[in-house]
């Protein structure tokens, strides 16, 4: 028997839909088009669900919006505060299973970090999220549906958006594309595109897709100054190495010189933080215009990893600084709660560890950080 929940969920969901499409679905419906647009406004801006709350469509187009499409949220099943301010809501999604997305307060910004997916399928070997497994993509109302809540729960829709939670973006690239364009959108929460940032490990083909339709921030997590130890902190690497990986990000800026691409570049002790890995890394940054993120390493129960000393850390960064490349130590938020980088777990029913298509044929990992390499070759 079908019940009226399951029912619910065979219909379209609204949150899956922009703009245009709105409208679209209100001319089909048999009413003016600028009603979709209306309809998109009470949704996003207003955060109405109510068909009956949405006070100046004709009231016989609610009934047909009702009677055709749903309107359905992931749920948030756990919010947890820490005492820095961050706040992790864990969200539950029809299938049952759970992604996390952050919010981190700062002084005159508010940044929401985003999932894309339900799992990791990257295997990024200092990642908790990549410890999951990997079961799905997530829809652009599930994707949405995170900043929806985070505009409702703190009031106002937030500054920044960046795409760094659970999940490769670019491994969900039209649903991704197109909720980073409802963030945008100004009948929606307005976000100015140089404050949507995606961040991916490296997906080659789908950086110069992205440039086609998008001209949001774009953050590559590079986390190794050579192919060699890429291969094994970052696994993607080995079928879009380093020499295919600069020249997509350069021709993402398109000559634009006020824009940099962020290179996100976790520091892990005796692993990727020697002298002779700045060196590295200021050869193979030389001519792209570049903001690099040195981020302390977050641990995690059976990582293997420990983060590098503060005075390795500054070393590296004055090491960089001193060549000329702008760079920045990240302030590690959430920690205490499990929401800072590369913490993020969720709940993920894993289907599968390895998107088809996205990795070469596995090969052997080291189990441990300390087995990798340390000398920088």
């Amino acid at each position: 028997m079908t019940t009226p929940m399951d029912a619910g969920r065979t219909k379209p969901n609204l949150l899956d839909l922009d703009a245009a499409e709105c409208a679209a679905l209100v001319a089909a419906l048999g009413f003016k088009p600028f009603h979709g647009r209306s309809l998109f406004k009470w949704l996003h801006k207003h955060g109405v669900i109510d068909y009956d709350g949405m006070t100046d469509l004709p009231k016989a187009l609610r009934t047909a919006l009702a009677d055709t499409v749903s309107i359905r949220l992931p749920r948030i099943s756990h919010t947890q505060p820490s005492t820095d301010g961050t706040v992790k809501w864990v969200l539950e999604l029809a299938d049952g299973q759970r992604v996390e997305a952050v919010h981190i307060p700062e002084d005159g910004r508010s940044t929401l970090c985003v999932s894309s997916q339900v799992g990791c399928a990257l295997d990024c070997a200092f990642c908790a999220t990549a410890r999951q497994g990997f079961n799905r993509n997530l829809q652009v109302g599930e994707i949405i549906g995170q900043v929806w809540h985070a505009a409702r729960q703190l009031g106002a829709a937030p500054t920044n958006v960046v795409m760094m939670g659970m999940g490769e973006p670019l491994a969900n690239f039209e649903a991704v594309v197109k909720a980073m364009a409802i963030m945008q959108d100004d009948l929606a929460y307005m976000i100015a595109k140089s404050r949507v940032t995606l961040s991916t490990s490296g997906i080659v083909p789908n950086i110069y897709r992205l440039r086609e339709v998008s001209d949001v921030s774009l953050a590559v997590s590079l986390h190794a100054p050579n192919n060699a130890l890429r291969d094994q902190l970052v696994p993607i690497n080995r079928k879009y190495p380093l020499e295919e990986l600069l020249p997509a990000c350069r021709a993402y800026l398109g000559g634009d010189k006020r824009r940099k691409i962020t290179w996100e570049y976790v520091m892990l002790d005796g692993i990727n933080d020697s002298l002779q890995h700045a060196k590295q890394l200021i050869r193979l940054l030389e001519g792209t215009p570049s903001k690099l993120n040195l981020i302390p390493f977050n641990p995690f129960p059976g990582s293997g990893y420990t983060t590098s000393s503060p005075e390795r850390l500054e070393a590296f960064r004055q090491r960089l600084m001193g060549s000329g490349l702008l760079t920045f130590t990240r302030k590690t938020r959430g920690d205490a709660i499990a929401a800072a980088c590369g913490q993020l777990v969720g709940r993920v029913e894993d289907r599968t560890r390895r998107n088809a298509g996205l990795l070469p044929v596995p090969v052997a990992l080291p189990a441990l950080g300390a087995r990798l390499r340390h000398d920088g070759s």
